[in-house]
C-alpha cells in the first residue's frame, strides 16, 4: 500500500512553472466554487451564497498566484501523472485595506467577500499595533490565503504535507507567525488539527470574527454551515 508521500509529490512552485500555476488556480477555483470529492460536497460558504461563477473566481485566483508566487509560498501536491490535486497558497505581504469596491460586472459580489476579509484583517492589524507599538510590515507574517484539495484519497495527508512545507520554510526564514482567515468550521478544524493554528484573541481577549448573521448579504448562510470568518494564527 502506497503512502500519501509516495502517491503524491510536493513542491513549492516558481513563476517559471506556468503550467503548474494554471493548474493550481484551477484546483483552488474548483474547491471554492464547489466540487464533489469522494461523494462530499466541498465549497466555500460565502462563494456559494453569492453564486460567484467559476471563470471569474479562476481569474481572481490566477491573478493572485501570478502576483505572489515568486515569494515562494505556493505549494502544490501532484499525482503520478503530474496533475495538481492540492494547493496551499500564501504570501508575506502585510494585509492591505483597500476600503472600496474593486470588482465589477459578473464578479461584483466578490466585493462582499473582500469587505469581510478586510474587516477581520483591519481589526487584527489594529490589535497588532496596540501590542507591538508598530504596524505590520511585509515579510513579518506568512498569510495562508487559499487551500484547495481535489484528490480523492489521502486528503488530510495532503493538507498536512502542504502546510508543513510552507510553515517550515516560513520558520527557517525568520517569519514571526502564520496567519489565516478561516471562513468556515471545516477550514478552522483543518488549520487547528494539521497546522496548530488557533483562533486569534485580541488584547481584550475577544475573538476577531465577522459574523455572517450580521451581514445582510451573507445572513442566508445557515449557522450550522458557518457562523463567520475568524482570524487564526500560529506563532513561529
Amino acid at each position: 500500500m502506497q503512502t500519501a508521500q509516495e502517491l503524491y509529490t510536493y513542491e513549492i512552485i516558481t513563476k517559471e512553472q506556468t503550467d503548474l500555476i494554471q493548474q493550481a488556480a484551477e484546483c483552488l477555483a474548483r474547491t471554492f466554487i464547489g466540487v464533489d470529492v469522494s461523494g462530499k460536497w466541498v465549497q466555500e460558504p460565502m462563494v456559494g451564497q453569492l453564486n460567484i461563477e467559476y471563470e471569474d473566481f479562476y481569474q481572481f485566483t490566477k491573478d493572485y498566484l501570478d502576483s505572489t508566487v515568486e515569494q515562494g509560498y505556493c505549494a502544490v501536491a501532484c499525482d503520478a501523472h503530474n496533475n495538481v490535486v492540492g494547493v496551499l497558497a500564501g504570501d508575506t505581504n502585510a494585509p492591505e485595506i483597500i476600503g472600496e469596491d474593486i470588482f465589477e460586472g459578473s464578479f461584483y459580489d466578490m466585493n462582499v467577500i473582500l469587505r469581510v476579509l478586510e474587516d477581520v484583517d483591519k481589526r487584527f492589524m489594529d490589535d497588532y499595533q496596540k501590542r507591538n507599538g508598530k504596524e505590520i510590515e511585509d515579510g513579518e507574517l506568512l498569510h495562508l490565503f487559499m487551500l484547495g484539495v481535489i484528490a480523492e484519497h489521502d486528503r488530510h495527508d495532503i493538507i498536512q504535507q502542504l502546510g508543513d512545507k510552507l510553515i517550515t520554510k516560513a520558520s527557517s526564514q525568520g517569519l514571526k507567525a502564520v496567519l489565516g482567515e478561516a471562513t468556515n468550521p471545516k477550514s478552522m478544524r483543518v488549520m487547528e488539527k494539521y497546522h496548530n493554528m488557533k483562533k486569534y484573541q485580541d488584547i481584550e481577549g475577544n475573538y476577531i470574527v465577522h459574523r455572517y448573521q450580521e451581514n445582510s448579504q451573507l445572513n442566508g448562510i445557515p449557522a450550522s454551515v458557518a457562523d463567520g470568518t475568524y482570524i487564526v494564527i500560529r506563532e513561529l
